[in-house]
């Protein structure tokens, strides 16, 4: 009887936590609505006029979308777990052992490239904020790498903390590893622009 009431108690306190920050999103995007009230239509209006005519207005956007949807994977959409230090070290390889067989282990790959889209639209939302008017090779590694570092350092932590997943090393070392790749093509595409811009 007890055990049951236990489970009752988890399940529902889980129910209202799993949704918690998908629910203050909405609620935060719902009461500038709210204020909004008759100016609403107006509102919209402005809304997709300066995401048709602005390019910077639409490269923010695409920045806080791919945020949005990093966060929900790393963080708001994630169960419960009892101990996040269960696995510090994590999985390093690209295969796994499941019962004596080699299983393609998929978090690896995930981990590298998750980083990697949001420092390119950073850099390009951004870039003069972080390059101003020379963008370096060796500028664009180190900002690459503090910044994917910090970000999933952030993330492990609040995970860490929240109870949601489990910090380990190896998703801070791939995430880091995926922002750095990010970076390299970054530059690389911004040199190709640069090169059509210039030959023009």
């Amino acid at each position: 009887m007890t055990e049951n009431i236990k489970r009752v108690i988890t399940d529902i306190l889980t129910a209202f936590y799993q949704p918690f920050w998908f629910a203050l999103l909405l609620a935060v995007v719902f009461m500038f609505a709210y204020k909004c009230n008759a100016n609403l239509k107006q509102a919209f209006k402005k809304w997709f006029s300066w995401f048709r005519k602005e390019k910077q207005f639409r490269r923010v956007f695409y920045l806080a979308f791919y945020t949005v949807m990093v966060l929900f994977r790393t963080l708001f959409d994630r169960t419960l777990f009892e101990n996040p230090l269960s696995n510090v070290f994590g999985k390093w390889g690209f295969y796994e052992e499941v019962n004596g067989q080699p299983v393609f282990n998929a978090n690896v790959p995930e981990n590298i490239i998750m980083l990697a889209p949001f420092i390119i639209l950073l850099f390009v939302s951004f870039k003069e904020k972080f390059f101003k008017d020379k963008v370096i090779f060796l500028k664009v590694l180190g900002h690459s790498f503090v910044i994917s570092f910090l970000s999933s350092l952030t993330i492990e932590m609040l995970q860490l903390l929240l109870h949601l997943g489990t910090w380990q090393l190896s998703d801070l070392f791939y995430n880091t590893l995926g922002g750095v790749i990010g970076g390299m093509l970054y530059f690389i595409g911004y040199k190709i622009k640069h090169r059509r811009r210039v030959s023009k």
